[in-house]
């Protein structure tokens, strides 16, 4: 044994450890195994979700509030009423929250088996892609029907499944979906009943607050405080505390509001359609990449016809450039697209112009040239010029008398002759 520093590397050694594998390895058909867990039976099965127990703990701060500050503020009959509504709203969310959560919605052949909460096998993607194919789940190890998918967080196969929802911490299938619809409309009927019942008392206070002072335990106080938990253990507050108290818990049952409606909402529009959660999210991604493949093609396509348009200008350019010595003259281009033939016109009308105006400077003897000059600039009209007009223009201009001062030479008009 290697002592290491005093240590021994026995116990160093983070290798001599057997820890479970979580992602796959080359080797064998063993590395294609996914890690397994064991299957979730309800929403009681631990670890809580955290939206659970926030769920959980804004229903409680909901019924002490209720029953316990602002109900009991409310004059005859109405907090008899409120009492009765709000009451049969509390408790049929209780009671369809715990049968939601508490129901198994697995398969039945799922269930029905022996070592249902043991773990279950693993899943070799090496053979199989898919958990379940042709009806059978290669991870249950069961044959499912048509509507059933397995839940990857629980672990398991849910009969007609709709969705995972965090707040219960368990999926809503078939078994289950309606004690869920019914917990859903009920805490719409709580959270809107608590609303009003805030909101008269709020606008009690400030217009005629005696109505909302008719317990007898309000008899012997100031008119600024207040009594919470009637009638049954009576605290005093004020009346900022009691309007504070007031506006935080309008606050959270207009975000609950929010929240349900949309949620009430959007199972109406499956409702109407017909189709779960699932089949929902399922068509929208297939949507997605439905609408992503057609614009990849259309980007492919705009891609390949922009290609095609510039190889077909370098292929004209290419084509002008090999038909421009060929021409008998400078100014033949070839006019195979309408830019180069624009540009070939526009440089022949300077070349003309050029040679215009050097015909008509030749034209004057002024007596101020020399012959090195004129046969310069003969060879440069004869360059510019085609090879006729230059052998016409060099034999104009040649030398043929000179005068008298040796300053300039002059040449013989030909028209004299």
């Amino acid at each position: 044994m290697t002592v290491y520093c005093g240590f021994p590397m026995e116990k160093m050694n983070c290798f001599s450890r057997r820890f479970r594998r979580t992602a796959p390895t080359s080797g064998s058909s063993k590395s294609e195994l996914v890690p397994f867990r064991t299957p979730r039976i309800n929403g009681w099965s631990w670890p809580p979700q955290p939206l659970q127990v926030v769920g959980w703990v804004v229903y409680i701060y909901l019924a002490v509030v209720s029953f316990g500050i602002f109900i009991p503020l409310l004059p005859r009959p109405w907090n008899a009423m409120s009492y009765a509504i709000s009451g049969i709203s509390f408790l049929l969310h209780f009671f369809t929250n715990i049968a939601t959560v508490t129901i198994d919605p697995a398969d039945a052949t799922v269930r029905a088996k022996k070592n249902y909460s043991s773990p279950l096998p693993l899943f070799d993607k090496a053979k199989q892609a898919h958990v379940i194919q042709d009806l059978h789940c290669y991870l249950c190890d069961v044959n499912v029907g048509p509507r059933v998918k397995h839940c990857g967080i629980c672990n398991k196969c849910v009969e007609g499944f709709d969705h995972h929802c965090k707040w219960l911490n368990t999926c809503v299938g078939q078994r289950n979906y309606w004690f869920f619809f019914v917990a859903l409309i009920s805490a719409i009927l709580a959270v809107f009943m608590l609303t009003i019942v805030i909101l008269f008392i709020f606008v009690q206070h400030y217009l005629d607050p005696h109505i909302l002072r008719t317990a007898p335990q309000f008899a012997m106080l100031g008119n600024t405080t207040w009594l919470v938990f009637l009638p049954l253990a009576p605290v005093e507050t004020s009346s900022a505390g009691l309007l504070t108290l007031a506006f935080i818990t309008v606050l959270v049952c207009v975000v609950c509001m929010l929240l349900f409606c949309h949620l009430l909402g959007f199972h109406l529009y499956l409702f109407y359609k017909g189709i779960s959660t699932y089949d929902h999210v399922k068509n929208k991604r297939e949507k997605e990449n439905r609408r992503r493949n057609t614009e990849s093609k259309s980007a492919s396509t705009c891609s390949s016809k922009s290609y095609t348009r510039s190889q077909e200008n370098q292929d004209a350019s290419n084509n002008c450039e090999q038909t421009l010595p060929q021409s008998p003259s400078f100014f033949r281009f070839a006019n195979t697209n309408q830019l180069s033939s624009r540009l070939s016109n526009s440089i022949c009308k300077e070349l003309e112009n050029f040679k215009k105006s050097a015909e008509k400077e030749n034209s004057f003897n002024y007596g101020t040239e020399n012959p090195t000059q004129n046969e310069t600039r003969s060879i440069s009209m004869s360059v510019i010029m085609s090879p006729k007009e230059a052998q016409g223009t060099s034999e104009r201009f040649t030398p043929e008398a000179q005068n008298p001062l040796a300053c300039s030479v002059v040449a013989r008009d030909p028209t004299s002759q």
